[in-house]
């Protein structure tokens, strides 16, 4: 599933083709949007960014899911009972000042010693297991299909044109990246010789008055740069170096049929071959952040006035690495459901998604078996824009659009901060019949390796404030069955009358009961209400 990291070099392109640069038009809201809630007109604050997955929409006309809502007036200093929720992602950085007390500790087994103590299959496994090893890149699914040479499979061809497709715009993107990087690397040094210093202001070069034409185009491309809301020319450069990282990553990794990133020496294509694997499930490289943010939405400490706050609190996160830098494995995927439903995890969070799946009947009996340990399921629906009614994506709890194979399962959408006709994240997946609620996705804080912070988007984010919900009921209210708590999350949203734009584009506009199955956006006050009348 594709991250949403407002990467610099989109929103510079234009900067190569130096006077070409035009405006952007506004997208006004139509004036059938308007209605009894006020729009929110002003910008929110640094500190309304952070929280704002938690604001309520009436009292604060942010489309929020009421969290703080319904602490104040409905938990207030109600514990409730511990909840254990799975974190099926990549690793978590378990020793964050954040995240170290919600930590799960599997109290069958003894720490390191090299025994199987409760006999769970997994030797060790303290706070959760890593399927993945020491690996981390790995490719995409359609890329191994086409690295099999399986040239007989219905899908061989499509996903040789998709290769053949994203290959050649990631590599255009990157030779794109590189000529923003040297054209303002260029400026920078003329405007910094020219004011005889590099920590020039904008003001600055807007009162240089060019004599020549390098000059000119200099001031053009640094007054550009500053333009796109970056501090420091500095920023922007280190901006786009990050941007041509990753691009390498795609390409070296994800897009490269050579690439062999399996290193568990278990047979990928055999369920039953299950001794793979570590109990180590903490990042292993730097840049391995997405498990610890999404743990942190559900269950960063709320009362030790420090950093985030989760929307669930009296919960445990069980880690279970399984998510690469790239696609994950159908068979990790599979047993990780599995061992979370085992070992206790009463919601688990998945955060992932692709769009080729080999062994989607692993999945699909897993999540069945989940169902009959009464285990909720919560994933993001994709960042793609797409309809996945049209467009299948995996994991998935039915077949062609068909019926549901069990009740235990929720898909998330992703929402802005901001109410009216652009509330819809322009990058997230959509569909009547396949995805379930929107909730909070763009801009959310939360926690990064190594006591860090910070706000990314996409439905990733979505998804586990979901499952922060989830487990908020099933801790307040035990009883209620996994199938339950599905059917309260999606019943108590707020209905909302507003036509939204649907993946950014102003000529597509729909009301949002179109754009999901409840039509519904997650409240966890309303949802607190309604199960406490069950």
């Amino acid at each position: 599933m594709k991250i949403i990291l407002k990467p610099f070099v989109f929103l510079c392109l234009a900067i190569i083709t130096l006077a070409s640069c035009k405006s952007a038009g506004i997208i006004s809201t139509p004036i059938e949007n308007i209605d009894n809630i006020p729009l929110k007109v002003s910008e929110l604050s640094e500190d309304q960014l952070k929280v704002w997955g938690h604001l309520d929409l009436a009292k604060d006309t942010i489309p929020g899911m009421s969290v703080d809502r319904a602490y104040n007036e409905i938990i207030k200093n109600k514990k409730g009972q511990t909840t254990i929720v799975a974190v099926i992602d990549t690793g978590i950085d378990i020793d964050h000042e954040d995240l170290n007390d919600v930590v799960w500790t599997n109290p069958g087994e003894i720490p390191n010693n090299g025994k199987d103590d409760d006999q769970n299959g997994y030797l060790d496994d303290i706070h959760g297991w890593n399927f993945l090893g020491d690996a981390y890149e790995e490719q995409l699914e359609y890329v191994r299909l086409l690295a099999s040479g399986e040239t007989t499979n219905p899908r061989y061809q499509e996903a040789q044109a998709e290769y053949e497709r994203e290959y050649q715009e990631n590599l255009n993107i990157k030779t794109q990246s590189e000529q923003i990087y040297q054209a303002i690397k260029n400026a920078d040094d003329i405007i910094s010789k020219h004011l005889g210093k590099k920590d020039y202001t904008k003001e600055e070069v807007d009162a240089i008055v060019p004599k020549t034409q390098a000059m000119s185009q200099s001031v053009y491309i640094i007054q550009q740069t500053y333009a796109f809301g970056v501090k420091t020319v500095a920023e922007a450069l280190d901006a786009i170096k990050s941007d041509l990282n990753e691009l390498n990553k795609i390409l070296n990794y994800n897009l490269n049929k050579e690439f062999k990133g399996r290193t568990t020496n278990d047979d990928i294509n055999n369920l039953s071959d299950t001794n793979y694997g570590n109990n180590n499930v903490k990042p292993i490289v730097e840049d391995e952040s997405h498990g610890s943010h999404v743990a942190g939405i559900i269950a960063a400490e709320r009362d030790n006035n420090i950093g985030a706050k989760g929307v669930a609190n009296n919960v445990k996160i069980m880690s279970l690495r399984v998510v690469s830098n790239g696609d994950e494995y159908d068979k990790d995927v599979a047993l990780a459901i599995r061992y979370a439903a085992d070992n206790g995890a009463k919601v688990v969070n998945m955060s992932f998604g692709k769009y080729y799946s080999p062994h989607s009947e692993w999945v699909r009996d897993a999540i069945v078996y989940a169902a009959k340990k009464d285990v909720l399921l919560v994933t993001g629906a994709g960042n793609e824009s797409l309809n996945l009614d049209q467009k299948p994506n995996y994991p998935s709890d039915q077949i062609d659009n068909g019926p549901e194979i069990s009740d235990n399962y929720l898909t998330v959408g992703a929402l802005n901060p901001k109410y009216g006709a652009e509330m819809v994240a322009d990058y997230s997946n959509y569909g009547k019949i396949n995805v379930d609620v929107f909730a909070p996705g763009s801009d959310i804080y939360s926690t990064f390796p190594n006591n860090e912070y910070k706000s990314i988007s996409g439905t990733s984010m979505a998804s586990p404030g979901v499952a922060g919900v989830a487990a908020l009921i099933r801790s307040q209210y035990p009883h209620l069955t996994a199938s339950q708590v599905k059917h309260i999350i999606m019943s108590s949203g707020l209905t909302l009358t507003p036509k939204v734009i649907v993946g950014g584009s102003p000529n597509n506009i729909k009301p949002l009961n179109e754009l999901s199955k409840s039509g519904k956006i997650v409240n966890a006050y309303n949802a607190l209400i309604m199960a406490s009348k069950l």
